[in-house]
């Protein structure tokens, strides 16, 4: 049995100065900026033991 799946591209927006922009439109030294973040993750923070500790 054959499917033929189309994809659709997906645009990634991101907030710069107060308005969602779309990433594709950005220069490419921002892009690779942009692709290169690391995001907040609470659980695995310094913090997250202590919070654990005091809620028990």
């Amino acid at each position: 049995m054959e499917t033929n799946l189309q994809r659709t591209k997906c645009e990634i927006y991101t907030r710069v100065m107060g308005y969602f922009r779309p990433v594709s439109h950005f220069n490419i030294w921002k892009k690779s900026e942009f692709y290169s973040r690391e995001y907040f993750k609470e659980e695995t923070s310094v913090n997250s033991q202590f919070i654990a500790d005091y809620k028990n």
